[in-house]
């Protein structure tokens, strides 16, 4: 009686764990094309020398393939993004974010289709690499 009860719940166990499983995969697999497809709509920038925002005297747009403002610089930099006020100004919500050289870093989460930014870079040396947002 005492083996019956065992199986049964080792069964029950593994149904609930393969139950789950199949419904984790789903959920992280849209993340994946979520993120391939934000990245796959990357552009490539180069900031020179001598400026502190990219671009200088312009502004980006925030597409509807990605909801955060990212950046995969070629070298460490630190970096904030600003968005340009209603009347004229620029707003930077938050303080400067490392962003690790050859990876994919999110210096502002969940920022609305169409919003206009700009990158605000600590140095003003060159930077090159890629964003997305």
């Amino acid at each position: 009686m005492q083996i019956r009860k065992h199986l049964a719940h080792s069964t029950l166990t593994a149904t609930l764990l393969l139950a789950g499983a199949m419904t984790l995969a789903p959920t992280a697999q849209a993340g994946e094309q979520g993120a391939a497809s934000c990245y796959g709509s990357a552009h490539s920038y180069s900031k020179y020398d001598g400026t502190a925002d990219l671009p200088a005297g312009r502004l980006f747009v925030t597409s509807g393939n990605c909801a955060d403002i990212n950046i995969m610089p070629r070298t460490n930099r630190y970096i904030m993004v600003c968005f340009e006020t209603a009347s004229g100004g620029s707003y930077c919500p938050s303080d400067y974010t490392l962003a690790r050289a050859g990876e994919w870093n999110v210096i502002e989460y969940d920022v609305p289709d169409n919003t206009q930014f700009y990158f605000h870079f600590r140095s003003a040396a060159l930077s090159n690499g890629s964003w997305a947002a």
